[in-house]
């Protein structure tokens, strides 16, 4: 191992669907009954805070996906986890929101009331969507293109945290004496127009206690690697071995210097979906018990689609074929496509294995062994510095988020990996980052009685 480093590594809880196999749902151990249940999310929030891990994350689909052989429906990730919040007192809370399809007016208000509401707890993992379907859910004809997305975004996180900005921490006066609410030369109107945005505030919500909610970024293109270092205090990232985390934290990192940030003012997470067993044997027949209810013209047409080229036609034992400019023809997640790629040619994988390969894990990270084995990849990880901590993505909901919190915690624990009791109240402080001052990202404002 390497030489230990001073702070322990960080946890979340990607909780998803029936669990992020895409089959999962068929597995005889899947809570697919409860998935719209409350009580459900309930019981899976409480067993992430009981195993110490520093938030529970939702994603968010702005479109139905394929319901018929897959789990499908999302409830929305911001009410939900509003309600969690009051049967958890410490874990973080992050939610999802596109800035493509959602203005930043009620993106901030959403994000500050929930911050206020789990006594600032919230974080929001901002993506810009990826697909057509959303777009025509929102009565555009075509989604934007990528590049122009993160233009996009960037200007859009900028007017949300202009409206935290809004508020003084000490602007509510609350003198019953004086009949003084507020005092309205700490609150702020910003008379800025965008290409894009615009939104004059204040905000009818005072400064969440974080100041900002965490600023969650999931990109790993180019532009989405400058805009993580730009804005982005958490990454989520897909990386399949050490090398490639080490060379992808090493190039991030110093991304940040540009931009007037300190190395520790960002972790990065990346996906981790562990099949566990108490035997080496028995976690390998758990894989194989998933991998056989992936069928194999899901694994083609999820492929195809991906890929935006039509594998109806080749047998499903065969490697890809060429496929011109697979990267390039994507107009949603771009490096998703080119770490698939690449794993098809590293490990020469036919067009079936590769297929169930990543519908196994939806491209992240995937690992069969035991609670010691996991143990020792997430410490080789860590140590190694090619991540901060990791995203844990459970397999099958609710039954793997248990085994993991009763199996692997603690040995993270005993190792001094990984904390045993929490020291702070808010996920910044579970995460190590500082509190943003007003005007943080310098946002120019306006008294609001000016």
């Amino acid at each position: 191992m390497s030489e230990r480093r001073q702070e322990q590594l960080h946890l979340g809880a990607f909780l998803y669907f029936t669990g992020h196999h895409h089959a999962g749902w068929r597995h005889p151990d899947s809570g697919v009954e409860q998935m719209f249940d409350i009580e459900n999310y309930k019981r899976m929030a409480r067993t992430a805070e009981r195993g110490k891990f520093d938030m529970i994350f939702f994603a968010d689909l702005l479109h139905l996906i394929y319901p018929s052989h897959a789990a499908a429906g999302m409830l929305d990730p911001i009410a939900l986890l509003s309600a969690l919040s009051v049967v958890t007192s410490k874990i973080g809370l992050a939610a999802t929101l596109s800035t493509t399809y959602n203005e930043p007016y009620n993106a901030a208000r959403k994000f500050a009331t929930l911050d206020i509401l789990s006594g600032g707890r919230a974080g929001w993992n901002i993506v810009t969507s990826q697909t057509d379907a959303e777009a025509l859910n929102f009565g555009r004809d075509k989604h934007p293109e990528h590049a122009l997305r993160y233009e996009m975004a960037q200007e859009f996180v900028d007017v949300v945290t202009g409206l935290w900005d809004s508020w003084d921490d000490d602007a509510l006066v609350m003198d019953r004496e004086s009949g003084v609410f507020a005092d309205s030369s700490k609150l702020r109107t910003n008379d800025d127009k965008g290409r894009w945005y615009s939104a004059k505030g204040p905000l009818n919500v005072p400064r969440p206690p974080q100041g900002y909610p965490v600023l969650i970024q999931a990109g790993s293109s180019e532009p989405g690697q400058q805009f993580a270092a730009r804005v982005g205090e958490v990454i989520f990232t897909a990386q399949q071995n050490l090398a490639d985390a080490q060379t992808f934290y090493k190039r991030v990192k110093a991304k940040l210097a540009d931009y007037g940030r300190e190395r520790d003012s960002m972790k990065i997470m990346p996906g981790l979906s562990p099949i566990i067993g108490s035997t080496e044997e028995e976690a390998a027949r758990r894989e194989r018990e998933l991998l056989d209810l992936i069928r194999p013209e899901e694994a083609k047409g999820f492929l195809s689609g991906l890929l935006h080229y039509d594998l109806s036609g080749y047998p499903v034992d065969q490697p890809l074929p060429d496929i011109p400019d697979p990267v390039e023809a994507s107009n949603g997640m771009k490096s998703r496509v080119q770490l698939i790629m690449d794993m098809a040619r590293k490990e020469k994988l036919s067009i079936l294995e590769l297929g169930r390969k990543l519908l196994g894990a939806r491209g992240h990270l995937q690992f069969v062994g035991t609670p010691e084995q996991l143990a020792d990849l997430m410490e080789r990880w860590f140590t190694g510095y090619g991540c901060d901590g990791f995203n844990i993505m459970p397999p099958v909901l609710p039954g793997d988020l248990d085994l993991f919190v009763d199996e692997v915690v603690p040995v993270l624990q005993r190792r001094g990996l990984f904390r045993r009791e929490y020291e702070g109240a808010t996920l910044r402080e579970h995460l190590g980052l500082k509190r943003p001052p007003v005007g943080h990202f310098g946002k120019k404002t306006a008294a609001a009685g000016s």
